[in-house]
């Protein structure tokens, strides 16, 4: 099966361009809805924090070093490096006797407007912590000190990226399709979208048992901070908040998105072939308008999907649209 068309850019009456990709949704027993290649293989990248955050929780690790619901929420993040993230990622490190020379993420630019302003306009060089990928990183250095294990963390046959497949592979019912080496170092572990829905189904109904528990907390503490999972004007802390708590959704590099609605026991995920994130917002957009979690007239609506594209003089260019068909 080939991909999908899910979104079209429209401008002067004339389909200028169009997104596709791979969509499903599931629960429990399959499939529910499906749009492009379920079988597709893809990598998640960080929409699968949640899952590599599973080892942490379910192993006592978490609790042992007395993380909170906002670590938890670090732990899920790809966060824009405001104060509001790197504070807490440094007094983690601090808590676990570590620093940021620990960490094996590597060092980017923060994305937050004043953080990157306050090191461009100063001697301050931006250091791992303001690492979009930075709690995740905290996350697997508290896992490595409950496990005692050596400091490579991200590397491929050490005990942590050991759990965190074996965590990847039952969730999705899958074995890994392979794995590359993300933009924050650590292993990525390759499935197909309907194998990363299935997985997502599995943190909407989660069970009673250690797992289940784990990946119930995960889903709370995203649900309860999401401007910690991502940050001021970003997607997924929006959709969250949009929603009121119903779901809980994550974007990952190269246009994958995933969603959870524990309400319905739902896992969501897709990937726009071309890489592009205007058109995988739009699309998780367009899921969550489908599924009742938001109104058409919504704000985040309006800015993800349905509002004018402007040029830079304010003037309406064109518009997103959604595809014949997707959704249905």
């Amino acid at each position: 099966m080939t991909a999908a068309r899910l979104i079209e850019l429209w401008r002067g009456g004339m389909l200028e361009s169009a997104h596709l990709g791979h969509v499903v949704i599931s629960d429990a027993n399959g499939i529910v809805e499906a749009w492009g290649n379920p079988g597709a293989v893809i990598y998640p990248r960080s929409s699968c924090k949640m899952i590599q955050a599973l080892p942490l929780v379910e192993s006592g690790a978490a609790d042992a070093a007395g993380l909170s619901s906002e670590h938890l929420a670090l732990a899920c993040a790809s966060h824009e490096g405001a104060r509001i993230h790197t504070r807490p990622v440094a007094a983690w490190l601090s808590a676990l006797g570590l620093d940021e020379d620990d960490l094996r993420c590597g060092a980017h630019l923060p994305r937050d407007p004043a953080e990157r302003k306050r090191l461009i306009c100063s001697d301050e060089s931006p250091c791992q912590i303001h690492n979009n990928c930075s709690g995740k990183h905290a996350g697997f250095l508290t896992l490595t000190r409950h496990m005692k294990a050596g400091p490579d963390y991200v590397e491929i046959g050490h005990p942590v990226q050991r759990a965190v497949r074996r965590a990847f592979e039952e969730v999705t019912g899958e074995p890994a399709a392979g794995w590359g080496i993300d933009g924050c170092s650590a292993p990525n572990f390759a499935c197909t979208v309907e194998g990363l829905a299935h997985a997502m189904a599995r943190f909407a109904r989660s069970g009673q048992d250690r797992r289940g528990q784990a990946q119930r907390r995960l889903v709370e503490a995203m649900l309860a901070h999401p401007e910690l999972v991502a940050g001021e004007g970003r997607a997924c802390t929006e959709l969250m908040r949009a929603m009121k708590g119903r779901a809980a959704v994550k974007t990952g590099a190269e246009a994958v998105f995933v969603g959870i609605v524990p309400e319905r026991g739902l896992g969501l995920a897709l990937k726009i072939v071309d890489g592009g994130t205007r058109g995988a917002e739009a699309a998780i957009t367009a899921l969550m308008l489908h599924l009742g979690l938001l109104e058409e007239g919504a704000p985040v609506v309006q800015k993800y999907l349905t509002g004018p594209l402007l040029n830079w003089r304010g003037l309406a260019t064109g518009e997103l649209r959604r595809a014949a068909g997707f959704p249905a």
